[in-house]
Formats: C-alpha cells, sequence, structure tokens
C-alpha cells in the first residue's frame, strides 16, 4: 500500500481520545487534553513530527508524505498534530540552531506533546513587519532581562514554552535575537483574547523583567532574523487539508440555503465559482508539491493567499446562505464560525499584503520598496 493508504486504514482503526475534534494548528484550553492524549497515539505509532529526522523519533517524510498525511486527518476529521508551533516551528529550528543541550532538552517533549510550544513574534506595533520588534532583551552577568509586549500569541495560555523574538541590538533585522522563554517565568503575564466567535486561541503576553539563563539564547546575538525566517512557512503544508474543510463548507452552504429557499440563480453562480477556485487551489497545490517546492518557498504564498481569499469568501458566501441566521444559529454553527473567521484567514500565518510582496519580489522580479526605519 502507498503512504496515504496506510494512514488511511490507521486512521480509520485507531481509538480516538474522547473530546477529539479537528480544532485546526491551535487547540482552545478545552481541546487541550484530548489533543495531548492524540499527540501521544501520533507518536507510538510513528506519525508524529513526520519530517523530523529518524533521530529525533521522525520519519524523514517528503513534503507529499506530511502534505498527505494533514488531508487524510482533516478527511478523518481529527488534528494531525498537538498545535503547529512545536512541531513545525520549534523543532526544526533547534535542530539547525540549537545546542546539543537545547536538542537533548526540548526535542523529544515536543514530539510526545509533554511540552506545548507557542511564537512570540508579533507585537502591538510589529504584527507582519518584525523589523519593528521592541521587545528588548538586555545582555547581564549571568544571561539576560527581557522587557516587552507580545499579541497575537496563538495558544499562548495553555504553552509551558514560548520562542522569543527580542531586541538586543540596533533598528532592523540585524539588532534581533530568538530565545527560549519558560511561560511560567516570574514577569510573564498571559491574558487570552477574546475572539468574536467566542474562541480564545490567542492571547497578549507581556514580560517585565524577565531573567532568563545565557544558554537561552538560540543560534547566536544578532542572528535573531535567520531562526525567524525558518519558522515561516511550514502551515502552508496543510493547504490540501484546508481544500477538505472548504468542500465541506460548500456543501453545508448549499444545504443550509436549500432548507432557507435561498439557493437562487445568483448564489449558485457564486457557489460554483468557490467550488472551481478551491478544485483549482488544491490542483495547484498538488503541482507544487510533485515539482518538489519546499514550504517556504515562493509557490506557496501564491497558495497562501489563494486559499485565504477563497475561505474569506466562503465565509462571505454564508451571510447569503444563511439570511437573518447569520446573526446566530445553533444548527448552523460551523457555517456560522467560518463565516466570522473568514476575514482573518487574510491575517493570520502571513497577511495578504505580506503574500503578494513575496510574490512581486520572488516571482515577478520587481524591485523591493525602500526600506524605512
Amino acid at each position: 500500500m502507498s503512504f496515504r493508504d496506510d494512514v488511511r486504514a490507521w486512521l480509520a482503526t485507531t481509538p480516538r481520545p474522547d473530546g477529539l475534534h479537528d480544532y485546526g494548528p491551535t487547540p482552545t484550553v478545552d481541546d487541550v487534553p484530548a489533543g495531548r492524549a492524540w499527540q501521544r497515539i501520533l507518536a507510538d505509532a510513528g506519525y508524529a513530527c513526520l519530517h523530523w529526522p529518524a533521530r529525533w523519533g521522525g520519519r524523514d517524510a517528503t513534503v507529499a508524505e506530511q502534505a498527505a498525511f494533514a488531508e487524510e486527518t482533516a478527511r478523518a476529521g481529527v488534528p494531525r498534530q498537538l498545535n503547529i508551533v512545536g512541531p513545525d516551528l520549534v523543532g526544526p529550528v533547534l535542530m539547525t540552531y540549537g545546542t546539543a543541550a537545547q536538542q537533548e532538552r526540548y526535542l523529544p517533549p515536543i514530539r510526545t506533546g509533554d511540552d506545548l510550544w507557542c511564537q512570540l513574534f508579533s507585537e502591538p506595533d510589529a504584527g507582519s513587519d518584525l523589523a519593528a520588534v521592541r521587545t528588548r532583551a538586555v545582555r547581564v552577568d549571568d544571561g539576560w532581562v527581557v522587557d516587552g509586549q507580545k499579541v497575537w500569541t496563538s495558544g499562548g495560555a495553555d504553552a509551558e514554552y514560548g520562542l522569543l523574538l527580542a531586541r538586543t541590538g540596533g533598528p532592523g533585522y540585524a539588532g534581533l535575537s530568538v530565545f527560549v522563554v519558560p511561560m511560567t517565568a516570574p514577569g510573564v503575564i498571559v491574558r487570552p483574547l477574546l475572539q468574536m466567535d467566542g474562541e480564545s486561541k490567542f492571547n497578549e503576553v507581556f514580560l517585565t523583567g524577565v531573567a532568563l539563563p545565557a544558554e537561552a539564547l538560540v543560534g547566536v546575538e544578532g542572528g535573531g532574523w535567520a531562526v525567524a525566517t525558518a519558522t515561516l512557512g511550514r502551515e502552508r503544508l496543510s493547504l490540501g487539508a484546508n481544500a477538505v474543510s472548504m468542500f465541506r463548507a460548500l456543501d453545508d452552504l448549499v444545504d443550509a440555503a436549500a432548507v432557507r429557499g435561498r439557493f437562487d440563480e445568483h448564489l449558485r453562480d457564486r457557489v460554483t465559482d468557490l467550488w472551481i477556485r478551491v478544485w483549482l487551489l488544491r490542483a495547484t497545490w498538488e503541482r507544487a508539491i510533485a515539482e518538489g517546492a519546499e514550504p517556504g518557498a515562493p509557490a506557496f504564498s501564491v497558495l497562501k493567499l489563494l486559499s485565504s481569499e477563497t475561505q474569506r469568501d466562503i465565509g462571505d458566501a454564508g451571510i447569503e446562505a444563511l439570511g437573518l441566521d447569520a446573526l446566530w444559529s445553533e444548527d448552523e454553527e460551523p457555517l456560522v464560525h467560518r463565516m466570522l473567521v473568514g476575514h482573518a484567514q487574510t491575517i493570520l500565518g502571513g497577511t495578504s499584503e505580506i503574500q503578494r510582496n513575496i510574490v512581486a519580489e520572488r516571482i515577478l522580479g520587481l524591485p523591493r520598496d525602500p526600506y524605512r526605519p
């Protein structure tokens, strides 16, 4: 059997922890217990951290295998891993830039789900423009002291550790460094942010006089931008899984409109257009993988842009399908939820504006805008 067949058969026969559902890349507080249990099951079966080297419990999986696993877990209605930050972002960063001691300490509990991680990058005035980060780490005799604020930190309320981007030098990218921060350290305060869909997956994090040992530095001082960019793009491997969920959303949308007598010619045309766009997205995703594109390649920026804007438009179409019921309907909760979070897709994981810049500069060869510090 193929790798996809093996995964599909395993998912069909493996018992699932109570309360497990496909919560996406980030669990809520209530999702964490089932998510941890599921991560241990994945680890025991050899499906956790597929892209990691075998030395660290992975399978050296190809990009195509990783993408197939993401798609099959979406079809089965389960998360492909506990969360995105530890396995997909922090793990590869530590393997590339971390010391042997950091790797031995942090990698095994990421794979088994014992340690959750969050990413402390964005700030109130530095979201997509990370060169504007103001959180500062000051060197002291026995390490560093950190002061600053982060926001939009996914999973910060549940995480044991955070990967922090802070300023250790002057302005611009060259003044940035990356650190490991225990989220229970004195001076770290996490405040969940209530989203319009009722969830609180995002958080704001305040760091006041947080003392870190010298060994908390990941890579070299001033090398933070290289470390930060190494964490970007891996979530785009799940674009095929997004296509699965978008097809389901379109089915739900059609059913909801038909029940309400709202599936008129205009909405049929709109749904047909969205259906075609999802198929084109999936076909382009498969072609990029077949051609060997890596997650950080410009091709995945094209896909991220197309996926985000299609998800946004499906959410908007849900308003038309539900009519006044879009204000809130318990029976159509998944469709209402998609409507509420649709526009967020064009922000999270790299804004659509940033993706357009990448396409313009790296694919079309257009000149970069001059940097203004």
